[in-house]
């Protein structure tokens, strides 16, 4: 008997999927060619418990890993390695038997190499790269959401009191902290940002399309 579910009710939590990398240097072994130690993680906005819903995640790392299908069944949802080349990570989440939903197939690039506008910028004027920026933190936000969840999901993610409350809440919060750079400031700065580039693309076209303009009454 299928289990009943709340109609016309949609409920979602944000997660986070990402990796932090750093050389060896020192810790190098000298008979491997791994450059360096990275971790490869699933978890909730500030550390939030994601265990309420979230039952195992499966990471798929390159083949050329030993056991390269990691199941890690218990928080922290993450594996730790080590290596030398960047490689696209399967992330593959089941949720808890109350939920009776299907396992969801994301998709992480591993980053080991800093990047970013201020990398690119030490690059072009052949400066080197700090090393407080050799340390890399590369995260993607997302949102898992549950269309007319079972009614006993419902409960455990609608919970306000006891371990997991809630699976962390679904709002994102208003400032930055250290352990999370996803919030609604940032988000309305993204925003501002985009509105900024289109602007300058329409202000550009337009440019462009007077001189067509001019250069044919000619």
């Amino acid at each position: 008997m299928a289990p009943a579910r709340v109609s016309k009710c949609s409920i979602y939590r944000p997660i986070l999927i990402g990796n932090t990398a750093e050389p060896l240097g020192d810790r190098r072994n000298p008979a491997s060619d791994h450059t360096h130690t990275w971790t490869i993680a699933v978890k909730g906005l500030n550390n939030a418990d994601l265990s309420p819903f979230i039952k195992k995640v499966i990471f798929k790392l390159h083949d050329t890993y030993p056991n390269a299908a990691r199941s890690i069944e218990a928080p922290p949802f993450e594996v730790t390695e080590t290596g030398w080349g960047e490689f696209d990570i399967q992330v593959k989440i089941f949720f808890v038997q109350e939920a009776s939903e299907k396992p969801v197939t994301l998709y992480h690039r591993l980053k080991l190499h800093p990047y970013g506008p201020e990398v690119e910028r030490l690059k072009a004027a052949d400066q080197p790269i700090p090393q407080g920026m050799l340390h890399v933190s590369s995260w993607q936000y997302d949102e898992v959401v549950f269309n007319e969840p079972t009614e006993q999901l419902y409960d455990i993610l609608t919970r306000t009191t006891g371990p997991g409350a809630g699976g962390g809440g679904a709002l994102l919060p208003l400032e930055k902290s250290k352990d999370n750079v996803f919030c609604q400031r940032s988000e309305q700065e993204e925003l501002d940002r985009l509105e900024s580039a289109i602007s300058k693309v329409d202000a550009q076209t337009r440019l462009y399309r007077d001189k067509i303009l001019a250069m044919e009454k000619k």
